[in-house]
């Protein structure tokens, strides 16, 4: 099945014979700057994310990990190729359903948190659940959920500029998987957190997508990356291969095969 590209031409890497993946990308590139200043922030990535499966991206600084991980959230939109999330192409979203999809469909963890300072921990866990139309009580209880989940809950009600940068991060997590969230999105989830405090919420991860969720975790650890299913390995903007986690078995559907970087880079 040919799709028409978001920025012009066609991609025809999608199945239609195999079930929807939670995420796919398809052909998918980013060009940052133009001429001289011109930058490939990523190179013809075919990548796909199915329900159940927990996939760790890894790759040197400068290798399109963060540029991935934002373009699969719907933060950014590709220069060719599609990226879809449960079969909707988001490149063919106005503004405000793109919105609406990552509130309910998409977790993202930040680098930098992104929690609101006004806001108290359960608050900023709440509210994109109180967005969505959830009544404020039943939002309040799923973000207490969350926390407690997390190992935080006496966090509460206690402001971002109250905690401690690790005590941060984990609220943000909390946040990212509050709700049905089909598909969860880290940045560098564990980089504040003791490796204690780090296993503890890469076992969270873990237990959400043998739960039925996906997840895509950009990370410089493999011993965090032994966590997933599947480890893409990422190099000047290109997949360069692909490894098996060492405690795979989520995803019966996932594919593990190695990729060249010669034949990946296009």
């Amino acid at each position: 099945m040919q799709l028409n590209s978001s920025r012009g031409g066609t991609v025809s890497h999608i199945d239609p014979s195999r079930p929807a993946p939670v995420l796919q990308l398809a052909g998918v590139s980013r060009v940052h700057g133009r001429g001289a200043a011109e930058v490939n922030a990523l190179r013809g990535v075919d990548l796909t994310v199915h329900a159940g499966e927990f996939v760790a991206v890894m790759g040197p600084s400068g290798s399109g990990k963060s540029t991935l991980l934002t373009l699969a959230g719907g933060l950014d939109l590709p220069s060719e190729g599609q990226v879809l999330v449960e079969g909707v192409a988001l490149g063919g979203l106005g503004k405000g359903k793109l919105a609406d999809l990552r509130r309910r469909s998409v977790g993202y963890v930040f680098q930098d948190y992104n929690l609101i300072p006004a806001l108290t921990a359960a608050e900023n866990i709440a509210l994109p659940r109180e967005l969505d139309g959830v009544s404020g009580r039943t939002a309040r209880r799923e973000a207490l959920a969350a926390l407690e989940e997390l190992g935080i809950g006496e966090l509460a009600d206690r402001f971002p500029d109250d905690m401690s940068g690790g005590q941060q991060q984990r609220v943000a997590i909390a946040r990212a998987l509050i709700g049905e969230r089909r598909l969860v999105l880290a940045d560098e989830p564990t980089g504040a957190l003791d490796s204690a405090t780090g296993d503890a919420v890469l076992a969270v991860l873990r237990a959400r997508c043998d739960a039925g969720a996906a997840a895509m975790m950009v990370t410089h650890e493999a011993s965090h990356a032994s966590w997933a299913d599947r480890v893409i390995h990422l190099r000047d903007g290109a997949v360069a291969s692909e490894s098996v986690g060492r405690r795979s078995g989520g995803c019966p559907a996932a594919v593990h095969r190695p990729n060249h970087l010669d034949g990946a880079a296009r």
